[in-house]
């Protein structure tokens, strides 16, 4: 329940945050080029909290649907103006201050992004090195040579210091369609260059697993099995185990590491485990009976107890990719012109059917990155957060009409034509735009569902 409300509070402050920059970006532009604005929203329906300025009488509003927000503009099209207030209608507005307007919304999601990075980038990228941990028999990854202890170097010429990386650059590089070079560093620091086909690599990343599906999986730290934590009232605190004690062996089979140990313990629950364990140098036997715990369908033991993680376990899997001040300029405005591009060019994949809309995300898949992100730290909020701006920026330039880039479409036809469209025009144009934004929802709420069920 706690993680449920942890992903939902996410979710909602993500979206919040998101909002409020797309808005302010229509509000500021709106304000500062003589336009009146008459609401500020962040969110639909329901007022949760609304003031007034006493200043220029715009109205602010919190409202309880956070899907999204509005900024209200004096329109003639709307409701009568008073014949004074008529210059600071936005319908009165010449074209390019009126474009300037619409156009501002998606900027500034544009300049959120740029910004996020410009942080990171400064503060310092974490994340974990591309040491392949197992190659997978018979897979992609082990028909192009790939070896376990394997460093990725580099892909197509693009540096890639982290997994975060080698799954952007092979992502973009895929719609290509050519083959991949890449370039890696074994464990004796010999350097190889493999051939990695990107036929159908499009298709391996529909469901997020683009690595399970190569058949590569990550080097990670063995965890050794030494006890860090034990939770009062708890089995293991009830037989007797302390902090600092090494599982040595259980029923006589001998523990590697951590994981075997958590593996066997949660296929015994109600099971009484004879334990040898390793105490100050000396040996000491203990029985531990795993509680049972329902969950996800099935049923597993559990103790109530937790590891100990060795100080500079990560020093050899981190990487940190760090810029200084000004050279992060640079570099967060071509990671959002790069981001922007993928979405583009994979968006433009989906509708000629080149690639799969499977690889849509929908409310669900965004709400459990926002939470899962969150729970990461500060800084994995900050970059998701710049990620989905930069994907707001897109959608919203995107020409159907109820979006921004609708609007913009509407305003470069009456450019050419040298007329406004009439106003059945645009009122059939705003029906069909919001029928294609809804089954575009619908569609990945579908494979949300799909995704999150199985």
């Amino acid at each position: 329940m706690n993680s449920l409300f942890f992903t939902l509070f996410s979710f909602i402050l993500a979206l919040a945050i998101l909002i409020a920059v797309h808005e302010f970006g229509h509000f500021w532009v709106a304000r500062k080029l003589g336009v009146k604005v008459l609401r500020f929203s962040i969110g639909f329906g329901r007022p949760l909290w609304k003031h007034t300025s006493k200043v220029d009488g715009t109205e602010y509003v919190v409202a309880a649907i956070p899907l999204g927000g509005y900024v209200k503009m004096l329109d003639e099209r709307e409701a009568p103006v008073d014949p004074q207030q008529q210059q600071r209608a936005f319908n009165r507005q010449s074209l390019k201050v009126r474009s300037a307007i619409v156009v501002a919304g998606p900027l500034f999601n544009f300049l959120f992004a740029i910004l996020a990075f410009w942080l990171i980038f400064v503060t310092g990228d974490t994340g974990l090195k591309p040491l392949v941990g197992e190659v997978e028999s018979g897979s992609l990854a082990e028909q192009s040579g790939f070896l376990p202890g394997d460093e990725i170097l580099s892909i197509a010429d693009q540096p890639t210091p982290t997994w975060e990386s080698v799954v952007y650059v092979i992502l973009s590089e895929a719609l290509d369609g050519a083959s991949l070079s890449i370039q890696v560093r074994d464990r004796d620091s010999g350097e190889h260059h493999y051939e990695l086909q990107s036929q159908g690599l499009s298709e391996l990343a529909e469901d997020g697993l683009l690595l399970k599906n190569l058949g590569l999986t990550p080097d990670r730290p063995v965890l050794p099995p030494v006890i860090g934590e034990v939770i009062s009232g708890e089995p293991a605190e009830k037989a007797g185990l302390r902090p600092g004690d090494r599982i040595v062996s259980v029923d006589g089979t001998g523990m590697e590491n951590w994981t075997e140990w958590v593996e066997y313990v949660r296929d015994r629950p109600m099971q009484t485990l004879q334990l040898e364990v390793d105490r100050d140098g000396g040996p000491v036997s203990l029985e531990v009976v795993p509680a049972a715990v329902d969950g996800a369908g099935e049923t597993y033991g559990r103790i109530g107890a937790g590891v100990r993680v060795p100080e500079n376990l990560m020093d050899d899997y981190r990487a940190i990719v760090r810029y200084g001040p000004i050279e992060a300029v640079g570099q967060s405005l071509v990671k959002t012109w790069d981001l922007s591009l993928l979405m583009l060019r994979m968006l433009g994949k989906m509708v000629i059917g080149e690639i799969s809309v499977k690889n849509l995300s929908g409310p669900i898949s965004i709400a459990d990155s926002a939470g899962k992100s969150a729970s990461y730290g500060l800084s994995y909020f900050i970059k998701f957060l710049a990620v989905v701006s930069v994907s707001l920026g897109v959608l919203n330039l995107l020409p159907i009409p109820v979006l921004d880039g609708g609007h913009l479409f509407f305003f470069l036809i009456e450019a050419i034509q040298g007329r406004p469209l009439s106003e059945r025009v645009m009122e059939q144009g705003q029906k069909i735009g919001l029928l294609i934004l809804l089954a575009i929802m619908s569609l990945a709420f579908y494979i949300d569902l799909n995704r999150f069920l199985g």
